[in-house]
């Protein structure tokens, strides 16, 4: 049975990003990408709200020009994770959905498959999604993969290939679409727990769940996303999000 439930959009914006710096802030159609990735959470009628979660005044104010609504954080934040976890100590709701600050393509048909498992099982305490890794992808480290049980729950990501297909089977994999939904206990959890080894390994910041025994509900999707890492990212985004003007 689904049940109801109050959810609560955060778009974490760290403008010191290392391989595209000030990302956020770049320009994309004459708005700064992470205005363009609060307009596309904004239009999910799933999320009672969409707030910006930022380390940054710059960025405060580059979204108050836009009338978009956003929060100075702590600027010591390792991850978009924490900066989610310091909103929830303000904002009351039943799921807390973080849309990186870098992911403008985002849909309401995302939104609505990473809150399905919250609706139909109580005990869902984190949920993520995946979709089919193209062949291109496969050895690129920028690309995160998921592995996951049959039960649909995540055994492991990786930057590596994974799952490894010894004998040229074509096992299907999965890349990791970056956006998580939690329960205010998850993001609890997670804040409170120091990084863990395979976290700190890959540098992937949801084994810390794993790792101490949360589990992730990840679902697949169909659509793809654009996450911004590079140049080329940001021109791709660009082309994406012009398509859908026209």
């Amino acid at each position: 049975m689904s049940r109801r439930l109050s959810a609560l959009g955060v778009v974490p914006a760290r403008l010191a990003s290392t391989r595209l710096p000030r990302k956020v802030l770049r320009d994309i159609a004459g708005k700064p990408l992470v205005v363009h990735v609060w307009e596309a959470a904004r239009r999910s009628p799933d999320l009672a709200e969409v707030l910006v979660a930022t380390d940054a005044d710059e960025v405060v104010q580059a979204c108050a020009r836009h009338g978009v609504p956003a929060l100075l954080t702590s600027a010591d934040h390792p991850s978009g994770t924490d900066r989610v976890w310091e909103v929830a100590q303000s904002r009351a709701a039943d799921v807390y959905v973080n849309v990186q600050g870098d992911e403008p393509c985002v849909t309401p048909g995302h939104i609505a498959r990473l809150l399905a498992p919250f609706r139909e099982r109580a005990d869902t305490q984190v949920a993520t999604l995946k979709i089919r890794l193209r062949p291109e992808e496969a050895d690129n480290p920028a690309v995160n993969k998921v592995v996951c049980a049959t039960d649909g729950r995540a055994l492991y990501f990786s930057k590596y290939p994974v799952p490894y297909d010894r004998d040229g089977r074509g096992v299907p994999r999965f890349k990791h679409v970056g956006l998580y939904a939690y329960t205010r206990a998850a993001l609890e959890a997670f804040h409170r727990l120091p990084p863990s080894p395979l976290e700190q390994t890959e540098r992937l910041e949801q084994l810390r769940f794993l790792e101490h025994g949360i589990p992730i509900v990840v679902v697949e999707t169909d659509e793809p996303t654009i996450g911004v890492d590079t140049e080329a990212d940001l021109r791709a985004a660009e082309a994406r999000l012009a398509t859908r003007r026209s």
